[in-house]
């Protein structure tokens, strides 16, 4: 990920003509406030998003908020958004309906600093998911598409999301093997009790960060993927239980009543250290 220290828990698309919704995703508490010119932005409205863009990431950082935009595939208006959203400056630049890892470097090709997400929306996107995900050094995530996706897979969604298990488990190896993050599919149903069991079942596997189309969800999934002070203290303890054990000469000792080895030390220290 970029050296950027602020927290990416979540990532709320936001319509991007709709100046009350800007607002009122300032207000959400999520992390990265991304101006959707997709699906969010009807082709007539296009223009007067593109426009707003200057001000409104302007707007977002003096909030304290990342920036974000999600731009149309180059192939079709991809290339109109860019010539109005890079004047803001965005500090990260998504780009719908991702399928080769060629698409990221022609977008890498017409961009400078930004950081880029692409999306992976279709089956053959995620198949080629680690092929994108190395395609430039600019790459820090990857995020993981819900309707299209299923619609892609020829069924619908459902909010227990068995239908998107083994793409969402998929993607994540895809991006840890790329070296990026992995950004989880949105949760796209109102009711908050679905929206966090769904955010920890995504933990549970292993995502850091979580996509939302619903400002009132932010705050509870930001509590999902925040490090809690009983995990912070798990793992202190790991961590020095396990140094102690190496001083003796040995690499393994319990913790809890479990056995902690190598893997499990790292990944406590990688904890703390974020």
């Amino acid at each position: 990920m970029s050296n950027n220290p602020r927290p990416r828990r979540t990532w709320l698309f936001v319509p991007g003509a709709d100046p009350a919704a800007h607002e009122a995703a300032v207000r959400s508490g999520a992390d990265v406030l991304i101006q959707e010119l997709e699906d969010f932005t009807p082709p007539a409205l296009r223009p007067a998003a593109r426009a707003r863009a200057a001000v409104l990431y302007d707007r977002w950082r003096k909030a304290g908020k990342l920036a974000a935009v999600r731009i149309n595939p180059l192939e079709t208006c991809g290339h109109e958004d860019l010539a109005s959203v890079l004047k803001g400056r965005p500090d990260i630049v998504l780009m719908s309906k991702v399928v080769s890892a060629a698409q990221i470097r022609a977008l890498a090709s017409l961009t400078e600093n930004e950081e880029l997400v692409p999306n992976i929306e279709t089956a053959a996107g995620l198949l080629n998911a680690f092929q994108i995900g190395a395609a430039s050094a600019r790459v820090t995530a990857m995020l993981c598409a819900s309707e299209d996706m299923v619609a892609d897979l020829g069924t619908s969604r459902s909010r227990t999301g068995e239908e998107l298990a083994y793409v969402r488990q998929r993607f994540l190896v895809e991006c840890r093997a790329a070296g990026v993050e992995a950004i989880d599919a949105p949760y796209t149903f109102s009711d908050a009790k679905g929206a966090v069991a769904d955010a920890k079942w995504a933990k549970r596997m292993g995502y850091r960060m979580k996509s939302l189309v619903l400002p009132a969800h932010a705050a509870a999934l930001n509590a999902v993927f925040s490090i809690s002070a009983a995990e912070r203290g798990r793992a202190a303890r790991i961590v020095k239980a396990f140094e102690a054990a190496r001083k003796k000469g040995s690499d393994r000792v319990k913790v809890d009543g479990k056995l902690v080895e190598v893997p499990m030390y790292a990944a406590a220290k990688r904890l703390l250290s974020q």
